[in-house]
């Protein structure tokens, strides 16, 4: 009897983007992708002699394991969404794979950079046309890869924007952003730029002779891979430790609870998953009401799926809690 009772006042823990399915078979498919043009590059790098291809194909095939760590995390998020064991659930795994992501990122950028300088020392001879069609061919599949991969947030936010012009709504949006299809959206993308600039680099070298332009854009590509991997251990890292998603929620929060008397005193807002943010809101007041009377002031505020409310009657008179407020 006590048990069926409280049916009405629990809920789940299921924070998984809402794209979530979708990004899950996408993802998987780029595996597929990524690990057939990995051998096809790797292959035709060591045979042809292009360090830009060869380094191209072995980037891809940590592009590869990072993408299939990826995967993997979409698979194991979704199977294990209703286990107790996750407090707040599973939403925050991708963040998880996305940091990791990045690390594999960085170890690439520095990998490539090591074999541009070597190659800068020790020129090796390169077969030209057969190395250019292997990397245009390289080209081609990345783009495929972050076509799949886009993350279609983007362009509904842009509506959703021009048609709600109350902020909290856009909130959702905003911190919707899967960051483990944006770990491997990045790593895909970082495979076309290295393409792009292999091909450059592999006309240039065969028009005028310049064996050096080859390692010079490998150089040029570390760094440029470097640098996205930066952004997304950033934004991963600060989900992982619990960083305030964004000020502008914090602030609707007050704006709505602090009214007619009652206060603030302790506010805890973070990401427990793709568009999902959780509060724990400690209110003090002289005319205390249950703590559904306040998560119903904020039920607008789309992005807010789990919210904790403590209610503390102040014992002295109105003036102490403006002060406080000041």
């Amino acid at each position: 009897m006590h048990s069926h009772s409280l049916d009405n006042w629990t809920h789940d823990h299921v924070f998984l983007g809402v794209q979530h399915a979708r990004n899950e078979r996408r993802t998987w498919l780029v595996v597929g992708l990524t690990v057939g043009m990995m051998f096809a590059e790797i292959i035709g790098g060591t045979i042809f002699g292009s360090m830009a291809l060869l380094a191209d194909g072995w980037h891809m095939s940590t592009h590869a394991m990072a993408l299939g760590i990826a995967a993997v995390t979409y698979r194991y998020a979704r199977r294990h969404a209703h286990d107790s064991r996750f407090v707040f659930g599973t939403g925050k795994l991708g963040e998880l794979a996305a940091f990791t992501s990045t690390v594999i990122l960085a170890m690439i950028s520095l990998g490539i950079a090591y074999e541009s300088f070597v190659r800068f020392a020790k020129p090796v001879p390169i077969a030209y046309g057969e190395a250019i069609a292997i990397a245009a061919v390289g080209l081609a599949v990345n783009v495929a890869s972050a076509w799949l991969l886009r993350d279609d947030h983007d362009h509904h936010h842009h509506h959703h924007d021009e048609d709600h012009h109350d902020h909290s709504h856009g909130h959702a949006h905003h911190h919707a952003h899967d960051n483990n299809l944006r770990a491997a959206y990045v790593h895909v993308l970082a495979d076309a730029a290295t393409s792009v600039l292999a091909i450059v680099a592999l006309l240039l070298a065969r028009s005028y002779g310049w064996l050096w332009i080859d390692p010079l854009v490998g150089v040029i590509g570390s760094i440029v891979i470097a640098s996205w991997a930066y952004g997304l251990m950033k934004s991963a890292g600060a989900v992982l430790i619990d960083a305030m998603p964004d000020r502008r929620i914090a602030d609707d929060i007050r704006r709505r609870i602090e009214v007619e008397g009652d206060r603030i005193c302790d506010l805890h807002v973070w990401r427990v998953g793709p568009g999902h943010q959780s509060a724990i809101i400690s209110i003090i007041t002289h005319d205390p009401r249950a703590p559904s009377f306040y998560k119903d002031r904020l039920s607008e505020i789309a992005s807010l799926s789990h919210v904790t409310v403590e209610v503390t009657t102040c014992e002295g008179d109105h003036s102490d809690l403006e002060v406080a407020h000041a």
